[in-house]
């Protein structure tokens, strides 16, 4: 598998390279044992500058299916609208960045690859390393012509709630948890319900990003998940947090490790956490 992550160095070389579209999300997201809201866009922090040739994409609204209590990806026509508005084709080499660490990034390079589109890449380091190593930023806002993106729906990349409770009856689905331990144990949560799907292994998204907010390498992600218990090379892995976001960060490192049978739970606690009848666990 190529690698999804691409340099800074690489991205420099090929900013108005036309069969490459840079988009940027930008944001941040509080703790939950802040007062709500806890989830922000950055549209102002693209606008006065970033890195040239990119256009934005807001990661809480753009991306969602409207309505959707767990933020849900779009459906296939909205999505694909905004790709069209984007300038992004099925031909497109998509290159995704943001200030979190790449978690929007992911999100969108998950949401990309579920309707069909496999030339998407993750500039790691994101926005952070990019202004650190001092590369050229633009305010400048793109207008791209508009293209035509046809969605292919991937289903062995997304996991429901029925799939998981399929999974918790037959015991052979691997479950990774990466929101933070104190969600995991239920002191703290974003949904009516705390703690964590029975069997889930805590994962913190965290542990897998660099101090220089690049991703772990494939040795140490590999050693990472070694000491947490997870199989690699498992058949089926469900990976959640709480709306589908970090986990797609999780999903990515994955991957990076060398795993290759990974689905993300797109309704994650968002869903199984306010359904009074699905099981839950707490504690460590």
């Amino acid at each position: 598998m190529k690698s999804p992550l691409v340099t800074t160095d690489w991205l420099e070389q090929r900013l108005y390279e036309p069969d490459i579209r840079i988009v940027e999300l930008r944001g941040k997201v509080l703790p939950p044992t802040e007062p709500p809201p806890h989830y922000f866009t950055d549209r102002a922090g693209y606008e006065a500058g970033h890195i040239p040739n990119a256009v934005f994409v807001d990661w809480q609204v753009d991306i969602v299916e409207p309505g959707s209590p767990s933020n849900d990806v779009a459906s296939p026509d909205r999505f694909a609208a905004l790709m069209g508005e984007l300038g992004i084709s099925n031909e497109t080499r998509v290159v995704i960045y943001d200030n979190a660490a790449s978690m929007f990034a992911c999100r969108l390079s998950w949401c990309l690859r579920y309707y069909g589109h496999e030339a998407v890449f993750i500039l790691d380091g994101g926005w952070e390393k990019w202004r650190a190593e001092k590369r050229s930023i633009s305010a400048e806002i793109p207008k791209p012509a508009k293209a035509n993106f046809v969605p292919r729906v991937n289903a062995a990349l997304k996991a429901t709630e029925a799939d998981i409770l399929a999974g918790l009856d037959s015991g052979a689905m691997q479950i990774i948890d990466v929101r933070s331990p104190a969600e995991y144990v239920g002191a703290a949560s974003r949904a009516q319900q705390g703690g964590h799907i029975p069997s889930a292994i805590s994962l913190p998204r965290s542990k897998m990003v660099a101090d220089d907010l690049t991703v772990l390498s494939p040795e140490a992600l590999r050693e990472c998940f070694s000491e947490h218990g997870v199989a690699l090379d498992a058949d089926d892995t469900v990976i959640y947090c709480n709306s589908g976001v970090s986990a797609s960060f999780g999903l990515l490192a994955l991957e990076v490790a060398g795993a290759r049978k990974v689905r993300l739970y797109d309704g994650s606690w968002k869903e199984w956490g306010n359904n009074p009848t699905t099981p839950k666990a707490k504690g460590s």
